[in-house]
């Protein structure tokens, strides 16, 4: 212990102004180990070298990296693993420029006449088909929906008859009616004669509503086919005159189709 005469004097404390005064002139002291070492502030002409060293160019560099590699990771995500480069075969509908235009624009109602100027042989023009009375845009398929394609029948036009028939030439019409006669047996008498008037009748009514319904899931695999494709877009529908089939006479069934009909089979000879 110190002696009880032996005063032990504080060092004067600087006033708040005193502080402030020094920290603005002098330079800051840093501690280290056993000492205190004064910490000399930068001039100006530093200050300016420093900045004048900055480049932007790197963090330019930076982001631009980022953007890459998130761009190959989205695509990576989107092309299901197929591409990191956005070079989709079939990309989703909201990355094509023609369906948004679609969207935008709302359906088009095109007469037969205009529809089947989009059938492929103007190349400056899109390629287009109907089925059950709305328009598809195929030209994502131009080898076969375009001119010498294996379906190029179907462009330009409504052709559901032609769905159903097989007829591909023949049948390039929307007029469905008729077509169920290519699921009905045909009448022969010498075969017939084995039900009675009133049991023909309502075989022949059930073999009807059958055929009918044939026609019906036939037509309406195809009409799902284009509705949920995600390679056609759809663009508008058909405009028919009034009246229309019924301004038309019933065309009959083609020949392929029609040689598809067999006779009633006898009763217990199924």
């Amino acid at each position: 212990m110190a002696d009880d005469g032996t005063v032990r004097r504080r060092k004067p404390e600087r006033s708040p102004k005193t502080k402030k005064a020094s920290t603005a002139n002098e330079p800051e002291p840093v501690e280290s180990e056993g000492e205190i070492v004064e910490k000399k502030p930068k001039s100006v002409k530093k200050k300016l070298e420093d900045e004048d060293a900055y480049s932007p160019y790197v963090d330019i560099l930076r982001v631009l990296t980022f953007l890459f590699l998130a761009s190959c990771g989205l695509s990576y995500l989107i092309s299901s693993g197929e591409t990191f480069f956005w070079g989709m075969k079939n990309p989703p509908n909201y990355l094509k420029a023609d369906w948004w235009k679609t969207k935008l624009r709302g359906p088009l109602y095109l007469t037969p006449e205009q529809l089947s100027a989009y059938d492929g042989t103007d190349t400056t023009k899109p390629i287009y088909l109907a089925i059950n009375g709305t328009i598809y845009d195929v030209s994502s398929n131009p080898r076969t929906y375009g001119p010498g394609g294996s379906y190029h029948y179907f462009a330009g036009c409504d052709a559901s008859r032609s769905y159903i028939t097989g007829c591909f030439a023949d049948d390039r019409t929307p007029d469905m009616r008729g077509v169920e006669e290519m699921y009905l047996p045909i009448d022969d008498p010498s075969i017939d004669r084995h039900w009675s008037k009133e049991e023909l009748a309502k075989l022949k009514e059930k073999e009807l509503a059958e055929a009918l319904q044939k026609v019906h899931e036939g037509l309406d695999h195809w009409v799902k086919f284009f509705a949920n494709s995600k390679k056609y877009n759809f663009v508008g529908y058909v405009k028919r005159p009034a009246g229309w089939p019924g301004t038309e006479p019933v065309r009959p069934l083609c020949e392929a189709a029609a040689k598809g009909r067999t006779k009633r089979k006898i009763p217990g000879q199924e």
